[in-house]
């Protein structure tokens, strides 16, 4: 009988069960950060820093008038000046400064040589040539040279994910181009003769599948460039060239479904005949057991749960940090934990790590609370729409009652 029947029988040995945080440290040494890459300011958003942006010089590159008003020698105040020219933004004064002078100015235009002070226009009264003015101090009203940064500073450091903010800064600094760590391509194959596209006529045993759609939108907001394979059957060759040829095309081939060990289990079979090479056969976690990861002679596979919201739970704890890792950033942050009070009690867990999808608020106080969804099975996208976080129950732990701390990680969701 061929192996690629759905009949055909397998003899697997038992895998090895990797905690969480083993887990995905074999994971992360098996990647490394990408080459870089050169893109516009343009094109910037959401890239990742590969070497420091430095300011070309000074910011503001003069001292400049914080309002409209008149420049003028502090010294020669109070009084009547001689209104002796004009500075604007990007036209400064031209002449020669006089004493007992003054220059209308306009906010963000250069203070002439010979002026310390700008006097606000509410506060001078004009005729003609002729302005008088109240008693100024040096310096009022005005932004002297490199009061945001100066020449050579290191305004944004590498790693950094550029948003509008830090793209402001880029330019302000005179960075047209920006050197960028390119963007970890993320093929995803899923597999399984119950699986229909969305918006196809689905079979009368079919669901749509959901699995490739969601960590596609995961691995883009994340910094990836995701694509989406198109989806197999249940046959072993199938897979075994879709598989191929997403390694090929890939830096990661992330596989959804087909890696537990019943009849209809094609995947790990199909990346065999490619020569895998397991560096974590399963994960004490729940949801999330059948997660593995492994190398081809072509890359590297993660190897996600079918069920949808399993996926989506592994993806945030194994996919997102290999590719924080690839685009050269601390894959620990993305994973960090943070502390909550329980809202409701919780049953004793048991003999796996736990993630229970969850509600987490704020008390108004700067107490952070959680709410763990009453319905945990591992199917449920409807739920995981509504989760803000995943709270950890360890191995074994104890029942917990409600208003006592737990691990919660948060999520970029609603």
């Amino acid at each position: 009988m061929s192996d690629s029947s759905p009949h055909a029988k397998r003899d697997f040995a038992p895998a090895i069960l990797s905690t969480v945080a083993a887990a995905r440290a074999a994971m992360l040494s098996g990647v490394a950060r990408l080459d870089d890459e050169t893109v516009t300011l343009a094109e910037g958003l959401d890239r990742v820093l590969a070497v420091p942006i430095l300011a070309s010089r000074d910011q503001p590159p003069f001292a400049i008038s914080e309002m409209d008003g008149y420049a003028l020698a502090a010294a020669d105040t109070p009084g009547r000046l001689k209104l002796i020219g004009e500075s604007a933004a990007g036209r400064g004064f031209a002449g020669a400064w006089e004493k007992g002078g003054t220059v209308r100015i306009s906010t963000g235009a250069a203070i002439p040589d010979g002026a310390d002070a700008v006097v606000i226009q509410e506060e001078a009264k004009r005729d003609g040539d002729s302005v008088t003015v109240p008693q100024a101090r040096s310096g009022q009203y005005i932004r002297p040279q490199a009061m945001d940064f100066s020449a050579g500073t290191a305004l944004l450091e590498v790693g950094r994910r550029l948003d509008g903010v830090a793209l402001a800064l880029a330019a302000a600094a005179g960075a047209a181009q920006l050197p960028v760590v390119r963007r970890p391509r993320i093929a995803i194959l899923s597999d399984g003769d119950e699986l229909a596209e969305p918006g196809a006529a689905p079979g009368p045993f079919q669901i749509f599948d959901s699995g490739t759609h969601g960590i596609a939108a995961l691995v883009r907001a994340w910094g990836g460039q995701p694509q989406r394979l198109q989806l197999q059957k249940d046959d072993v060759d199938a897979i075994a060239r879709a598989a191929e040829q997403g390694l090929k095309d890939s830096d990661l081939l992330v596989i959804i479904g087909g890696a537990s060990v019943g009849d209809h289990d094609h995947a790990r079979p199909a990346l065999l005949r490619l020569g895998l090479k397991l560096a974590v056969e399963k994960v004490q976690l729940r949801p999330g057991k059948p997660t593995w990861f492994g190398h081809t002679g072509h890359g590297a596979v993660l190897g996600l749960p079918g069920n949808p919201a399993s996926a989506l739970v592994c993806a945030v704890l194994f996919l997102r940090p290999l590719i924080e890792t690839m685009l050269g950033r601390d894959p620990g942050a993305c994973v960090t934990m943070r502390r909550a009070r329980l809202v409701e009690a919780l049953p004793a867990n048991g003999p796996r790590e736990h993630f229970l999808r969850a509600r987490l608020s704020d008390d108004g106080d700067g107490q952070l609370t959680v709410r763990a969804f009453e319905k945990q099975d591992s199917s449920l996208l409807s739920v995981f729409a509504s989760a803000n976080a995943l709270i950890r129950m360890k191995p074994g732990a104890p029942a917990t009652e409600a208003g006592a701390p737990v691990d919660v990680l948060p999520l970029d969701g609603p």
